[in-house]
């Protein structure tokens, strides 16, 4: 049976990047971003918020545009799996991290940065490539493209939902 390890976040930067190169100089960039979920209390009626952390890392070019570009409360969109790694602490002992690895990164909100979170604007597009390995390069993301024309008027028969492919 097939599985499926996918993360979509749209959240906000919680700090600055933290760029590092690897000995053999592929980049990496640490990100946290922050996710909240708003509600209205069913018993009190006070509006409640519940903010998540989430670690994330990219790799290659990807890392370099992130390092570069992204900055602390600027809103982001990042696709990724989940993985989980296992590290020694200083006194020796076993710690698990659940990071996102990103693969795709989408920079919302505009040119200046702010927390614009409308998604409109000058953000700009990133994958890793997925050619030899997932290896360095990035491309711009595609865009859907806009419309152009307006959507039809509804006429006053009622039958604007009809289909028109009945088989009968």
């Amino acid at each position: 049976m097939a599985s499926i390890n996918k993360v979509i976040l749209i959240g906000n930067l919680g700090r600055d990047p933290e760029v590092r190169y690897t000995p053999n100089g592929a980049a990496i960039c640490n990100v946290t971003i922050a996710t909240s979920r708003n509600w209205k209390d069913k018993n009190s009626g006070e509006r409640m918020e519940e903010t998540e952390w989430h670690r994330v890392v990219f790799y290659d070019r990807l890392a370099e545009i992130a390092g570069e570009y992204l900055k602390k409360g600027r809103p982001v969109y990042v696709e990724g799996r989940l993985k989980t790694r296992k590290w020694q602490d200083k006194d020796g002992v076993e710690k698990y991290t659940t990071e996102i690895i990103a693969d795709q990164m989408q920079m919302l909100g505009g040119r200046d940065g702010g927390g614009d979170e409308s998604g409109a604007g000058g953000g700009g597009g990133y994958s890793r490539s997925s050619e030899g390995g997932g290896g360095g390069g990035s491309r711009p993301a595609a865009r859907a493209p806009a419309a152009s024309k307006p959507a039809p008027q509804k006429s006053s028969t009622g039958f604007d939902d009809m289909d028109d492919d009945i088989p009968f």
